[in-house]
């Protein structure tokens, strides 16, 4: 509500929205027919979220995915996940054993996988692999080991070369140094960095040594392994060793306080391992932060913003790169405080802060709806230039919507996700005492769109 002497909000105008009835991924698809139009012959797809484990983004990114296999042939979900236990989720979804539970505890990362709506997302997949409705599979795009272990890429390396070259022997001080900092899941991630930060220096510089020497290895018998081997299983373990070389990069520089070159590294790699995916699937659905898909520099407040994932990719494939940003209006999100450690994984969200993307789209609709930035009148695109910030999670960040974003589709009131128990039940004791705390202190669930 405004005063007499405040302005009314920036608002787009209605012709320009794109009302979504449902955000139920079982129901009727005819309000999603504007995506025909918004992605054209785009081989890359990029749905984003606010923040991670909120349940309507779960949905949506189900919802939008079912439409864009089933209309458009879509044949890949790769999402911001471990590359190297992306394998096991790719695997039951395309109809092989073992528990659903477990696949989402060990075949995701960073607690990607343990909410009910990933889980109906899962099963839909693997329904219609079973169905033989035209394969769809499954990839991590991100840093194994919730981001800092190195021993999920390590091992998945050591493993291919028992096959490819039996006879070599690494040196074992490589694992050695990389379980000394292990972290079992996401809740560890400040104390393996401490961990890392505690070994000698010459500790560390022999295993960047040690990395980069199986790296040659492994690029220089390209040839010979193949042949040993399958081509598509010599392309696997490089790129989870490439990931493995990312990681301890990343863990050098948050030891020297380098926080630049941590969102540097992480997003190139990113890009690396979607480009990767590219060359065997035609076309994938891309899901992840906005942080990471924008097409515009990226940074935590104090940080010097660095180049995106989505950047990378506008780069290299063009026009074949279409991002669709969401932007939040109430609710809750996750928390990015010390307490979330603890088990205080969410908190309220604060109205959008004037002038914000948020802001502007939470005026311009009551409901879910979506809207493309590049076909809007001149009035609107004026509206949509004047704005240079946009909210992630609970920090606002610089941006400019109309380079960063193709489409952007707004959710009026965001909840968190669902634990599922069977998940957790598979998943670290780690995970399962901060689940714990948090089920204990969790207020009552507040309703919000269907």
């Amino acid at each position: 509500m405004t005063t007499n002497n405040s302005p009314a909000p920036a608002r787009l105008s209605i012709e320009v929205l794109r009302p979504l009835r449902t955000l139920d991924p079982d129901g009727p698809q005819e309000d999603l027919a504007w995506l025909d139009e918004a992605i054209g012959d785009a081989r890359v797809v990029a749905i984003g979220e606010n923040a991670h484990y909120n349940r309507e983004s779960y949905r949506l990114r189900h919802r939008l995915m079912r439409y864009l296999v089933e209309r458009h042939g879509f044949g890949a979900y790769a999402m911001e996940s471990g590359f190297v236990e992306g394998r096991l989720t790719d695997e039951w979804i395309r109809g092989g054993q073992g528990r659903p539970g477990n696949v989402m505890a060990n075949g995701m990362t960073s607690l990607m996988g343990l909410w009910t709506e990933m889980r109906a997302h899962l099963e839909w997949m693997r329904q219609h692999n079973l169905a033989a409705a035209g394969p769809v599979g499954f990839y991590g795009i991100d840093l194994s080991g919730s981001n800092v272990s190195l021993l999920p890429g390590l091992d998945a390396v050591i493993a291919y070369l028992a096959h490819a070259d039996p006879e070599f022997e690494m040196d074992p001080r490589i694992r050695e140094t990389a379980s000394a900092f292990a972290a079992p899941s996401a809740f560890s991630f400040s104390r393996a960095i401490a961990a890392y930060g505690q070994l000698a220096p010459e500790q560390r510089d022999a295993l960047t040594a040690g990395l980069a020497d199986l790296t040659a290895r492994m690029e220089g018998r390209r040839l010979d392994y193949r042949q040993r081997t399958t081509a598509d299983a010599y392309e696997r373990a490089l790129r989870s060793l490439h990931l493995t070389v990312a990681i301890d990069a990343i863990a050098r520089a948050m030891v020297r306080g380098d926080h630049a070159s941590v969102l540097f590294d992480r997003d190139a790699a990113i890009a690396d391992t979607v480009e990767w995916i590219l060359h065997r699937e035609e076309r994938i659905v891309l899901a992840a932060h906005n942080g990471h898909i924008q097409r515009w520099p990226a940074g935590l407040p104090g940080t010097p913003p660095a180049t995106t994932t989505g950047m990378h990719l506008a780069d290299r494939i063009g026009e074949d790169y279409l991002v669709i940003g969401i932007t939040n209006g109430s609710g809750q999100t996750l928390n990015t405080g010390a307490d979330f450690y603890a088990g205080k994984l969410f908190t309220d969200l604060e109205p959008p802060r004037p002038g914000s993307l948020d802001a502007l789209m939470a005026a311009s609709g009551d409901g879910p709806f979506a809207t493309d930035l590049r076909r809007l009148p001149p009035a609107d695109t004026e509206a949509v230039r004047a704005i240079s910030q946009q909210r992630l999670g609970t920090l606002y960040c610089d941006v400019s919507p109309l380079d960063a974003y193709d489409v952007v589709v707004h959710l009026p009131h965001v909840t968190a996700a669902e634990p599922d128990d069977t998940a957790l039940a598979n998943s670290p004791h780690e995970v399962q005492k901060a689940f714990s705390h948090r089920k204990a202190a969790m207020p009552p669930a507040s309703a919000g769109p269907t």
